[in-house]
């Protein structure tokens, strides 16, 4: 089987509605959506993201896609995400909620179905000790 290189999503016309034109939908667009949605999930500490994205925050800019991967095959859209869980928190819930607040944003942005959400946990974020001294 052979891979294609899609550089957009062609979105459907919505039900009821006259047909003016295409849309096209790039997939850092749903890498963007699919950042944020993870992000605002209560116990994700963070996603994972390659050198070039941890030397850009560095910077002082905020990379909204970094950890996700998106790939448009002909069953629907795979989404992976991979991100770090805070200590103490259920890594299952976590995970299924990850999942749910991806389908939901995507779907309400764009209106493309997800065919799957892998949720893919790299690391447990441990609270940052402070280091004071009782005098």
């Amino acid at each position: 089987m052979t891979e294609q290189n899609i550089q957009s999503l062609q979105q459907p016309t919505p039900q009821g509605k006259e047909a003016l034109g295409k849309i096209e939908v790039a997939p850092e667009v749903i890498e963007v959506i699919a950042g944020i949605a993870t992000n605002e999930v209560e116990g994700v500490s963070g996603t994972r993201g390659s050198f070039a994205s941890g030397v850009v925050e560095k910077f002082g800019k905020k990379v909204h896609g970094k950890g996700i991967k998106t790939e448009w095959t002909e069953d629907g859209l795979i989404v992976d995400v991979y991100c770090f869980v805070q200590y103490g928190a259920s890594v299952a819930h976590v995970a299924r909620e990850v999942q749910r607040q991806i389908r939901e944003s995507i779907e309400n942005m764009t209106e493309l179905q997800t065919k799957e959400v892998n949720v893919h946990v790299t690391g447990i974020q441990f609270d940052q000790a402070t280091n004071s001294k009782v005098e």
